[in-house]
């Protein structure tokens, strides 16, 4: 009887503890992380997808945050949404972009520089995946218009969906593909709010 009661007095723990993840996960994020969190959610199911989302890791020079990890046996999508409105003026090759919203400009870190850091601490941390099987995108929602020609890699909602299901082509086993998020939940900061402020810390340092 007590061993009963032990295990689902875990069992509880357990869901509590997940729900708190949940619930703070989806407190942390913007406007346009929840867009993207949910188009993902409602198109691509397990068990070949699963959608990891703020996952803050450690790195060489504190930790760096990606918005949303798509794992699936199709391939690993490393994905960094920015929500805008207005001109958006962009070259993948400039440190900077450039938003012009009622005649203010407003400049922000090129996402295609952000991202690739994304993209090269996932990839160390799952050597055992082929870089080709990995993809780094960058997603706009909001109203955002490009002014210039939009740099390879950049999407927007649709244009994202449409690009996923493109890779219709297994490449990961499904042993893999939990492997993964095992080991992504496993070296992930726990979600909290102070997780954020000690990124965003650390991000204005280096910027």
């Amino acid at each position: 009887m007590y061993f009963i009661s032990l295990i689902i007095a875990l069992f509880i723990g357990f869901l509590i503890g997940r729900w708190r993840h949940v619930a703070a996960e989806t407190a942390a994020e913007t406007v346009g992380e929840r867009a993207v969190r949910t188009r993902l959610t409602n198109s691509f199911q397990s068990p070949s997808y699963h959608l990891l989302n703020s996952v803050t890791l450690p790195c060489r020079d504190g930790s760096t945050q990606i918005d949303h990890v798509l794992i699936s046996t199709f391939g690993i999508f490393v994905i960094e949404s920015k929500h805008y409105d207005g001109w958006i003026f962009a070259n993948s090759k400039s440190s900077h972009w450039t938003q012009v919203l009622y005649k203010v400009k407003h400049k922000f870190q090129n996402p295609l520089r952000q991202n690739y850091k994304h993209y090269v601490v996932l990839r160390k941390l799952l050597e055992f995946i082929p870089k080709a099987y990995i993809h780094p995108v960058v997603v706009f929602t909001g109203d955002a218009e490009f002014r210039t020609e939009v740099p390879n890699g950049v999407y927007n909602l649709d244009q994202l969906v449409q690009f996923i299901q493109s890779k219709n082509i297994e490449v990961i086993s499904q042993n893999r593909v939990q492997f993964c998020v095992g080991r992504l939940e496993c070296t992930r900061f726990e979600l909290t709010s102070l997780t954020d402020i000690e990124h965003r810390a650390n991000l204005e340092n280096r910027f």
